[in-house]
């Protein structure tokens, strides 16, 4: 009878250990808002109004009022956030995290990472965007299958994922954005009252409740297969990996890559210093100081991301499809991504409509021309061309898409017998080609060329 007592008794006390033992994994939630004020809290910036209303953040609009954004006392650095929001048409909102308030900072103005909040017909609620500083890190027209996922007047679920150097969104439980970014480490969180003016309608409301975070013992969602946009030089994430990208440039030898209609890599002209590869300013004509480059490996259908960064005044691009059997004098043939200073270079002038600008089919499609995407002059630019198996092909700048056509079409046939290249039997339509780096006698750099096989 002892035994059975003491028998009991172990096992009661093991069950009840087990449960003690299990139950961290769901009381690791701390709560960032109590629901009944806001202690814990303070605002940075305008001067919109933040109040508790049945258990919730209610933030008003005010017009004539900056940005403004109700900021956790706390700092955090790796994390994962979770909360519910609503919010009315016609406006817009984001929530902040790692972000930070500096005098030194333009004045004090918040900046960082936004989780955006967007009701409008783009539908971009789950993007990432760096507040006051970068702009658009990962608009969703890199994931359009998320643009739905948000729920006009309804309440919405956020999950914000940000361990080590990846940041990962969710809304309603579907992946919107990953990125892999070190511009910032750590910061507070702020819930975002968007700014006004004159014609749009003050007073709008967003709510937001049941706010809380984990910040020990952190468990990411499982892998998926959305695009990532990384950041990081010459870097491949493991999601990246996964999704079958590999680094087409290594970062810092010249193996995979050779000058066209030559066997080796050039001997001048082209330089690998810290993890960039430049094309130096010569006095000479086109591809004629160290000449292209291109890959040793040849490409069909693909996804290819590269970084790019221009010097004042100077004419580059990435070509593909390049077969080198035209031998041509100049640069070798094939279609071509330009890139180029359209203020300072007279060829942005020329060909017709700017089909001749940043990120156009070169002489052929003009790049749609979106503000958001431009950089200065001396700073890095995205590029990616994506090539499918049915022949549609994109160039994008900065995450925007600004070129799309199909080639064989009627349309690029028409194109190419108006452009330079009509004496060019088949010019862009090879199987499979090289992708090329442009010397153009400006110097021009480049870094973290990575490309996927696409199927």
């Amino acid at each position: 009878m002892h035994a059975r007592i003491l028998l009991f008794s172990f096992l009661a006390l093991s069950t009840l250990s087990i449960g003690l033992f299990a139950q961290p994994k769901e009381m690791q939630w701390t709560s960032l808002f109590n629901g009944k004020d806001l202690s814990g809290w303070k605002q940075f910036n305008g001067k919109a109004k933040y109040e508790v209303q049945n258990g919730a953040v209610v933030g008003t609009t005010v017009l004539g009022e900056p940005n403004s954004f109700l900021a956790t006392e706390e700092i955090f650095g790796d994390f994962i956030l979770e909360l519910e929001f609503k919010i009315e048409a016609g406006t817009n909102s984001g929530i902040q995290f790692r972000s930070e308030s500096k005098p030194d900072y333009k004045n004090g103005k918040v900046y960082g990472y936004q989780f955006e909040i967007d009701p409008s017909p783009r539908k971009w609620t789950g993007g990432i965007y760096d507040e006051s500083r970068r702009e658009w890190l990962y608009p969703l027209e890199y994931n359009p299958e998320a643009k739905n996922a948000f729920k006009q007047n309804e309440w919405n679920q956020v999950r914000i994922e940000a361990i080590g150097n990846t940041m990962r969104t969710f809304v309603n439980g579907i992946s919107a954005a990953h990125l892999v970014d070190d511009a910032t480490s750590k910061g507070f969180i702020a819930l975002q009252v968007h700014s006004v003016n004159k014609d749009q309608t003050e007073g709008k409301h967003i709510w937001w409740r049941n706010i809380r975070i984990q910040t020990k013992n952190l468990r990411p969602t499982p892998s998926d297969g959305i695009f990532v946009f990384n950041t990081l030089v010459n870097n491949l994430s493991e999601q990246e990996k996964l999704n079958g990208y590999a680094l087409l440039w290594d970062g810092k030898t010249t193996n995979g890559w050779r000058g066209a209609y030559k066997e080796k890599f050039p001997e001048k002209g082209w330089q690998i210093k810290d993890g960039i590869l430049s094309v130096l300013k010569s006095a000479g004509a086109e591809s004629q100081n160290g000449g292209d480059l291109v890959s040793t490996d040849e490409y069909g259908a693909f996804d290819l991301q590269f970084q790019f960064k221009l010097t004042e005044g100077a004419n580059s691009g990435v070509k593909y499809f390049v077969t080198e059997k035209e031998n041509n004098k100049g640069s070798a043939i094939g279609l071509e991504y330009q890139v180029l200073d359209d203020e300072k270079h007279p060829d942005a002038k020329l060909g017709a409509a700017g089909n001749r600008t940043l990120g156009s089919l070169y002489d052929l499609i003009p790049s749609t021309k979106v503000k958001a995407a431009q950089r200065k002059i001396g700073e890095w630019n995205f590029g990616r061309v994506v090539v499918y198996p049915d022949n549609r092909v994109e160039h994008w700048l900065n995450g925007y898409k600004v070129v799309e056509y199909v080639r064989s079409s009627p349309i690029y046939q028409v194109l190419v017998a108006r452009s330079k290249f009509a004496q060019w039997q088949d010019f862009g339509m090879a199987e499979k080609g090289r992708i090329l780096l442009q010397d153009h006698g400006d110097e021009v750099s480049f870094r973290s060329i990575k490309i996927k096989i696409v199927k």
